[in-house]
This record gives C-alpha cells, structure tokens and sequence, in this order.
C-alpha cells in the first residue's frame, strides 16, 4: 500500500510507546470475535459459507450469497457504486500446479491449489485482519474458559485484555519472549482504555489508577505473574474491574467501559473497517461486504459506536483507502461523496453530542484539508490524463464543508479567523483555488526559469521575462482548454479569474523589472511588447469567458489593472531623455571649469568641448531612435527643446567674455587747448623748419620697418577661438534638426491628429529656432569684445596711444595701419571662413571708433588746427582703404562708407573755421536745452551732456572739437561760456 505522509489522521491519540498499528489490528479483531462468538463460523452453529463470484456451479458447490457471473448483489457496493471483484485464476488459488497456492478470499484450499470448501465470515475476517491460526486459537480457547457455564453473557461485559492475561499462560506461546510481547500489548491496551483515553473523566488522584499505571510500567521489563496465588494479577484485576465498571454519575451500569473512550474506540474500528478492502486488490471490497458489515455492528456496545458514528468512520476509511492506494481509483472517491450524502442526513438527525461533533469535525477537517491542498495547487497536482479526478474531489470538499458549516458551530468562526472562505458559494471557493494554483503554477515557472536577482545581467532579465510571457500565455490557454471545462460548473468565469491572476502575477514581475531600470532599451522594449501582446491575449480569453455572466464580467474586468505599455515606453524614453540630458549638462557644467580655449589643430579650430557636446547630442537623437516604436512628435520636440536648452546654455558661456566697455578708454575731462605745447616747442627746436611741415608718412618713414608683427594677444586670439566654436555649433544644427525632423518613425501628436495633419505635414514647427538667433547674438558680441580688445588693447600703442601724438604731421596712421593689417591677417588665418566677415566687420567699427575717440577724446597731449584736416581727412581715406580692400569681398565699400559716416561727419566739423565752430555749437545746443537761438550770442550756454553717441550735429561732439582747436577764439570761447581751465 502507497503512503502519503500529507493526509493526516483524524483521530490524533497520543497512544503511549508499545503499541502500534499492528497492536490496533489485533486487539480490533478480538472485539470482533469475542462479539461475533455467537454467530455461525466463530463458534455457533450453521457456519455461512461464501463462494467466489468466479467458481463453477456445475463442480456442484451451492450458490454464494452474491451468486454467479459478474453482477454486483452487494447492496452496500451498489449504493456505493463499486465494482464486482473479478478474481483471476491464480488470485482464486487454481494456478500453475508447482506454484504456492494462495488461498483466495471465500475458500479454503488443500495442497494441489484444488478448491475444498468455502470460507466461513470468521475465517474470512482472520485472513482480512493477517491474524494467524495460533492467535485465533487461543483467543477462541480463553473465550471458551471465559464463557464456561456463561453462555448467554454479553461481549460489552466482558473486558477481554483481562480474560486473556488471565486465561492464557506462557506455555501456550512458543518462547517466553513471545509470551512478554504479547502480554505487553494487551497491558498497554488497557492502559489506552483505562487510562489515557476513558469514557469517563479519571480523578488524577484516583488509587486504581494509579496503581494499574505502575503494574503496567513495571511489566516493560518482565512479565507479571499471572498465576491463581499471584498478588499482581489479584490487584490488577481489581484495578481494571473497578476503572471499567465506573459510570459517569456513579449510578450501576450494564456495560464495562474498557476500549469505548473516544478517540481510541474510533481507532479500534476503524482498523477493523479497513478489512473490507481485498488484500490483493487494495483498492476493491470485498464482496462480502454486507455481511461482514453487519457482524461488525456487534462490536458498537463494546466500542461506543452507533450509526452516525459508524458512516462517519466509513466514509474517512473509503477516503483514506483512495489516498493511501495512490489516488488511481475514483471509484473510492465517490464511495466517499456517497457516503456524505448518508453523513449529512445524520447530522441533522442526531444529537450534537460533544464526541459525535468533535469525530465528525476532525474527519472531514482531514479530508477538506488534504483535498484543498491539491485544488489549490491543482496545476502540479493533476494533468490531462487525471483532470477527472478534479471532478470527484470538488463535490466532495463542498458536501464536507457544507456538513461542517450546518453542524460545526466554531468551524465557520475558525475559518473566517484565519481568512479562508467558508459560508460562502462553491464559485467563492473555486475562485480561491484558481488564483491560489495559478499563481503557484506561475511561480514555478519564475523559478524553473532560473528568473531573476540583483546579480543577474539586464539582457539575461529580459531575455528571461521574454520566454516567460510566453510560458505564462501557454499555461493560459492549457487553463482554458482544460481545468476550465471542470471548474466552471461551480464558477462561470473562472477562465477569466485564471486570466486576471496570470496578468496580475505577470504584472508585479514586470513592474520589479521596471524599476530596477531606468532608461529604455532595445531588450527592455522587446519585454513591453511581450508583455503588451500577453496582456492582449489575457483580456480576450477574460472577455470570452464573461459572455453569459449577469455583469459582462465588469467585476473581474477590474480587477486587471492595465500594464499601459505605451505609456510605460514613453515614461522611460522621457526618463531615458532626462537622464542622457543630465549626463550632457555635467558635461557643459565641467567645461565651464576646464575649457581653455585652444584649439585641438589648425583644422579643428574650435573648442574640443563643442565637439564632444555636438557628439553626445548626435548619439542621444541616433539611440532616441534607434528604439524601434513609433515616437510621438511631441516626444520628439520635448527631446529638441532639451537639447536647444543645452545648447543655449553653453552658448551663453561661450559669450560671457566680458564687454567692449572694458577697452574703451575712459573720457578725458573737457578742457581747453593750449597754444603753447612744451612738446611741440620740443619738436621744433629738434628739427629743421622745412622738414617740420612733412609727416614721416611722407618721408618714407614707414619703409623702416618693413614686416611689424601683429599685435593680437592670447587672450584676443582665445576670443577668436570662441568665435568658431559659435559656428561650429550653428555649422551642426542643420544635421541635427534634419535627424529629429525626418525620421519616418515620428506620428502626429494627438492635437494634430485631431487636427487632421500628417506626421509629415506643415504642422511641424522646425528645431533650434531659438539657439539659432542665440548664436547669432552671441557671434556679435563676441565679434565685438575681439575687435574692441585687438583695437583698444593689443592695438593701443599705435593707435589710441600715440596716433596724433603732439601734433598731426609727426604722428601719422601709417604705422597704425600696418599693424592693423598683419592683425587681419592674423585673424583671417585663425576665425573661420564664415566667421571672418562679422569680425573684420566689428574690427573696422572698433578702429574707426578709435580714430574718432583720437580725434574728439584724445587728451591734453592732442590739439588740432584748421590746418591739420587735410592730414586728418588723407588718414581716414588710408583707414578706409584698408577695409574696404581686405579680402574678397568680405566687406563692401558701401558698407565701409557707411560705418564711417560718423567719422567723416566729425573730420568734417574740423574744416571749418573756429568761429563758424562756435556759431553752430551755439545754435545746436540752444535747440538742444530748449533756450531757443537769438540774433545774439547768448553770454551762458548749458554744458551739454556726454551721451557717447558722437556725430557731427552733437552738441556735446561739436564741443569737445572746439576743445580740441588750438586757436584764441576757440580758447576765449570756452573760457568766457564753460570757464574751462587750459590742459595741465
């Protein structure tokens, strides 16, 4: 016989150390006998005798109680709907002639394997309990000494453990050994019925008891002495009298209470019903049954056992039978669900006595728990070939938990305590083992799949949750063509509850994945879209299965909480966005503490820092849409916006180079003109009159130094590398707006869905505009702070700072502009090609505001007379000419004579005479303080403000040329008007 460790036992007795299962069998048999010692075969008259279904009437045997051919005439295994036994010839014991023959159930044999009688009930029971024929001896020999002129005495007064210490003696067994063994056990009997399991309660203090405990202790080591003088077996008898004899108010009673204290009678019977069952065929009746059954019946007084008890003590017997012959024979199952059937009419007949509650609870308490153990994990538990199993043990758990609810009043309190559903509908509690199986099934399938741990690789994780999506819609599908067919008799929808617990258990799996990771993949997509495609498959299969359910299956429906994969794509892909874009602005954040502004080589003449930024933006938009999905074009311009960002911000550093007003002089204050410079008394006296009108321009000065080396500095030459670095930038916009602009995998946003527009339609509003017109503004201001620097610093000795030095004709631009023009040269060899006009263009503004600065703001170490403005006017036209023929075209002679209109303008006040000087001076600034001109000369004019925009109808730019003219009406003018002090 099968074990299975799993199904535990209902009657749970503590039996002490000594007796086992054998011991039970053979003390159940005793009872047996000594209560069936009246019927015929165990010592009455008129023995039945049973034929074998199989055996030839024609041999002239009578016919059996069940008669012949295969037909069941069992009552009992026909309401049980059992199977005739078909015995085999060699299981009837008319096998091979040199074979053993083995006597079969219902004859006897004689050597030869020939058939000689029938069996008798007793003999059948002895070979059903494997008692031998020496025990059966001596158990009829004590009960015929027992019963001498005593007859008519009935079994329930006869405590037999007693009679048969006192009737047997050791020479009736083969060894002494034997003999203590035996005497052991039938000690031990006594001290089970006695004294650990006793129908009534036992005073602790109780001397017979106590007494009886110690003889039976003492017996471990040597038997007691069981002879006529013997003082043990005296006291002994007098203990097991008077602890059997007791009642439970102390009132006289008819029955010797020795073998019927719960569990222990239970115990008792239940070993003697297992004798139904065929020895060969464990999981068969015998077909005896009903006659055997009823000759068991003798046995209830001496036991304590009535009816209900007795179906009780059956059905677990035809369960226990089924599990413990390993589950092949369904046929057992249903002999227990009929017998349910009995249970539950008796449990609303009967009593609710204490015993017959407490039997009933633990039994089908057994039953229910080694059958939901299975149901709930009904997917390792059954396959295809045993599916029908199922179909017994469902109505067998919903019969016992119905009979429990109705009869066991704390059964229902215990269940709700620890949260399992009871009073509740079959469907409840297939719903229960659905999701319970499902997701233990799908949990083995996590760990068959070696699944997932901190260590384990991201593609091995993906790879992994790949095949398990597909696992998972597998064992979808093996629940729908399958278990569902049986599970949905009791619960309507239970392929849509599968569903729901296989997209929930999928689902936390998947959402551990997700956030273990923060940026999308190729791998991580490939999961979603499994998942996605599995999800998809889970709601058909919940939607078909809620067809004919009252609700559409709305309750079940919400319980699947969506995986919402294209939203958790487009959260990692904005995640994985922010991330990268975090990762590019560390990048600038580091430039902006490491970048020197040199460049890498002649052909890469722009900061490296620009190339890996432009870089890593180029490899954020390629793996932005690398990811093989469709991508929505408001992704695509949250990307771009990210990126322009960036950008701008870099731009800005590249731009925070400072101001032109860093270079620019400050004014002078306003002051006359001194006729008689120390400098140029100096002069004169050093040279020769007729050299003295003559400026070194003129003399050929300029030849002396034929090759002047530029005056750019580092830091000018640094302005210029940030320059390119601007352009190099707009240089790469164009590529990256095309990568973002025209991808085929960009889809309309909703909005223009709605709209109507096409991915590929005007809708699209273009990339960069902003850092566009960024770069350009910082392009000029950089451009400008160059210029302005190259001019007014690296310049400034030849320009500012000595440029009409003392006086005009020694101190020509000549000089100036051969410096000017190697600088350009410079510059052209360092600024882009496509920076190079704007910077020149800003160099030339510089300068020319240089010149102009030279002229109205040039010191006290400047002065000028009407006759200096030929010179003057000759160097502008040479400064002009530098620009205007410098290079191919980068800078048209309108353009030259536009920026110098200012200049010219101011060259142009320097021509008139001083007086004509004064006169427009006044007029304009009277206009500009609202004074109005007169016919006269006003003797207080304002002093007009300095607003730095020069120009020749400037009040303020008219005044500093008078201020500048070395004559006595400008001297007296200023003197009498402004009360200007002369230069120091």
């Amino acid at each position: 016989m099968h074990q299975d460790s799993d199904l535990c036992p209902p009657f749970e007795i503590s039996l002490q150390e000594g007796l086992d299962s054998d011991d039970i069998r053979m003390t159940a048999y005793e009872i047996f006998f000594t209560s069936c010692r009246s019927s015929p075969g165990f010592g009455g008259r008129n023995a039945l005798q049973f034929y074998s279904s199989d055996h030839d009437n024609a041999s002239g045997s009578p016919a059996g109680a069940h008669g012949t051919g295969t037909a069941v005439t069992s009552k009992i295994k026909r309401a049980l709907g059992m199977k005739m036994l078909k015995r085999s010839p060699t299981s009837s014991g008319l096998g091979p002639a040199n074979s053993t023959p083995t006597p079969s159930i219902g004859f006897s044999t004689v050597p030869g394997g020939r058939s000689r009688r029938p069996l008798t009930c007793a003999e059948i029971m002895r070979q059903q309990m494997k008692v031998s024929e020496a025990s059966d001896n001596r158990l009829r020999k004590t009960l015929m000494r027992t019963l001498v002129g005593q007859m008519g005495r009935r079994a329930e007064t006869i405590i037999l453990p007693l009679e048969l210490i006192r009737h047997l003696k050791p020479s009736e067994f083969s060894d002494s050994n034997e003999y203590h063994i035996w005497q052991k056990r039938q000690l031990k009997i006594l001290e089970a019925g006695l004294l650990l399991h006793p129908t009534n309660p036992l005073d602790k203090a109780d001397n017979f008891a106590m007494c009886l405990r110690d003889i039976i202790h003492s017996s471990d080591l040597k038997p007691i002495d069981t002879g006529k003088n013997s003082e043990t077996m005296r006291t002994v008898c007098n203990c097991v009298v008077s602890l059997a004899w007791r009642s439970a108010d102390g009132s006289p009673t008819d029955i010797c209470h020795w073998a019927d204290g719960f569990p222990f009678n239970v115990t008792l019977y239940v070993s003697l019903l297992h004798s139904i069952f065929d020895l060969k065929e464990e999981t068969c009746i015998l077909d005896e049954v009903d006659e055997l059954l009823e000759l068991m019946k003798k046995t209830w007084t001496t036991l304590g056992i009535n009816k209900p008890m007795h179906d009780v003590c059956l059905t677990w017997v035809l369960f226990e039978q089924y599990v413990m012959t390993g589950q092949v024979d369904n046929d057992l199952l249903s002999a227990s669900q009929t017998m349910l059937t009995e249970v539950a009419n008796n449990a609303t007949k009967v009593d609710k006595e204490p015993i017959y509650a407490e039997m009933l609870s633990s039994v089908l308490t057994s039953m229910t728990t080694w059958c939901e153990k299975r149901l709930m994990d009904y997917h390792q538990s059954f396959n295809k070939e045993t599916i029908g199993v199922m179909e017994h043990i469902l109505p067998l758990v919903f019969s016992a938990t119905r009979i429990l609810e109705d009869t066991v009043p704390e059964y229902e309190t215990n269940a709700i305590e620890k949260g399992d559903v009871t009073s509740d509908s079959a469907g409840n509690k297939v719903d229960k083992y659905t999701r319970s199986s499902l997701k233990n099934a799908f949990s083995k399938m996590v760990e068959d799949g070696n699944m997932i741990s901190k260590t384990t690789p991201s593609q091995q994780v993906c790879e992994t949750l790949v095949r398990l999506a597909k696992t998972t819609e597998e064992l979808a599908f093996k629940e729908k063509g399958s278990f569902t067919v049986v599970l949905k008799k009791w619960h309507p929808v239970s392929a849509g509850v599968a569903a729901v617990t296989l997209h929930s258990c999928y689902g936390a799996l998947l959402k551990h994945f997700l956030t273990c990771n923060s940026e999308i993949t190729n791998e991580m997509l490939t999961v979603l879209q499994r998942a996605d495609k599995l999800e998809k498959v889970l709601v058909n299969m919940v939607v078909e299965d809620s067809v004919e359910c009252e609700d559409g299956g709305k309750t079940v429906v919400r319980e699947m909480v969506p995986y919402d994969v294209d939203a958790i794509i487009y959260k990692f892909m904005r995640q994985s966005i922010t991330g990268k874009l975090k990762r590019i602005k560390e990048l600038v954040q580091r430039t902006k503490d490491t970048e020197t502004w040199n460049p890498k080589s002649k052909t890469e003449p722009y900061a490296q820092s620009a190339v890996e930024l432009l870089k890593q933006a180029r490899d954020l938009v390629g793996s932005f849409f690398d990811i093989p999905i469709p991508i929505s074009e408001d992704l695509v311009h949250e990307l771009g916006d990210g990126i322009e960002k960036i950008l701008r911000d870099y731009t800005t550093f590249v731009a925070s180079c400072g101001s032109k007003q860093n270079y620019i002089p400050t004014l002078p204050p306003l002051t006359r003109c001194s006729r008689g410079s120390k400098f140029v008394k100096l002069w004169k006296k050093a040279t020769p009159c007729a050299v003295a009108g003559m400026s070194p321009y003129h003399l050929g000065l300029e030849e002396e130094s034929d090759n002047p080396r530029p005056s750019t500095s580092r830091g000018t030459q640094r302005l210029y590398i940030r320059l390119n670095t601007l352009h190099y930038i707009i240089s790469q916009l164009n590529s990256l707006d095309k990568c973002l602009s025209q991808s085929s995998k960009i889809v309309p946003s909703q909005k223009n869905r709605l709209a109507g527009n096409s991915s590929n339609g005007s809708s699209r509003r273009p990339h960069f505009e902003h850092i566009r017109s960024a770069i350009m503004a910082a392009t000029q201001h950089v451009s400008e702070v160059s210029a302005y620097r190259l001019v007014f610093l690296d310049s400034n000795s030849v320009m500012y700072g000595s440029l009409y030095i003392g006086n005009v004709v020694n101190a020509r631009i000549s000089p100036a502009l051969r410096v000017l023009k190697q600088n350009l040269t410079l510059l052209s060899a360092i600024v882009t090609e496509r920076a190079q006009s704007l910077a020149i263009k800003e160099v030339m503004k510089a300068s020319f505001e240089a010149y102009l600065m030279v002229l109205i703001a040039g010191g006290s170490a400047r002065c000028f007379t009407r006759a200096d403005h030929e010179m003057i006017e000759d160097d502008l036209k040479h400064l002009k000419r530098v620009f205007a023929t410098y290079g191919e075209g980068l800078i048209t002679e309108d353009v030259v004579e536009k920026e110098a209109e200012t200049v010219e303008g101011v060259v142009a006040l320097m021509e008139k005479s001083t007086e004509q000087l004064v006169e427009d001076f006044t007029v304009v600034a009277c206009e500009a303080s609202g004074m109005g001109v007169s016919s006269e000369q006003p003797q207080t004019l304002p002093m007009p403000p300095t607003t730095g925009r020069w120009s020749s109808s400037d009040p303020n730019t008219m005044l500093r040329v008078l201020c500048h003219r070395k004559d006595r009406v400008a001297n007296l003018f200023l003197k009498r008007t402004f009360h200007l002090a002369k230069r120091a």
